[in-house]
């Protein structure tokens, strides 16, 4: 699961038109720049930067460019709790969260679906469309952003109902292992773009380090 090199956030450049002044090309390209960070809410949230596949869906749909944006800005947190998920995933897509040994929650968040065996903790989101390279990217930025970078073993097996564009897993410390998947998959509207990181319990953990 190596990361690629994201590319910078910047708008599209429009078909040649008759010469401008130098004052309007600047007021014309600001005021693109304007309309993309305000379709993205976070053209490069938390150091983030979004991949050119991204910020064009962003500026064609900023309500699934927030749901990639609350995957990356959440999810990798050991600190997220069922309500926070809800606050923040909810009103961005269909959201699925669980954490039996959460961190820092005074009680488990019990999954609402079953919970994958091996796997103490998921947090996904889910929003309608194909769009399974831009999750991808995403995921792995938010990786290098929380300094989650050593590859590990990936012992969860491959979905049948999914197509995945990144399936791989990390160390979280030297004993904790998290998977991290996203691609496309049916959903209730059609094709649906998800993005999922799964934390290992530390029995599966240490089995799949052996």
């Amino acid at each position: 699961m190596s990361p690629r090199r994201p590319i910078a956030c910047r708008p599209a450049r429009a078909a040649p038109t008759a010469p401008r002044s130098a004052a309007a090309r600047a007021s014309a390209s600001a005021g693109r720049a304007k309309a993309v960070r305000r379709a993205t809410g976070h053209c490069a949230a938390l150091g983030i930067a979004l991949t050119f596949a991204a910020c064009g869906l962003a500026a064609a749909n900023p309500l699934r460019a927030a749901a990639l944006d609350a995957f990356a800005r959440n999810c990798f947190s050991p600190h997220l709790t069922a309500r926070a998920a809800e606050a923040e995933l909810a009103p961005h897509g269909r959201h699925d969260f669980y954490d039996l040994r959460p961190f820092s929650a005074p009680a488990p968040s019990k999954p609402a679906t079953e919970a994958t065996p091996g796997t103490d903790r998921r947090c996904e989101i889910a929003f309608d469309g194909a769009h399974g390279e831009a999750a991808a990217e995403i995921a792995l930025a938010a990786l290098q952003a929380e300094g989650i970078r050593a590859e590990a073993p990936l012992p969860l097996p491959a979905r049948p109902d999914e197509t995945t564009t990144l399936r791989g897993a990390r160390f979280l410390n030297p004993a904790r292992i998290a998977v991290v998947e996203t691609g496309t998959r049916p959903g209730p509207n059609g094709t649906e773009t998800f993005l999922r990181v799964e934390r290992l319990t530390p029995e599966a953990s240490a089995e799949a380090i052996r």
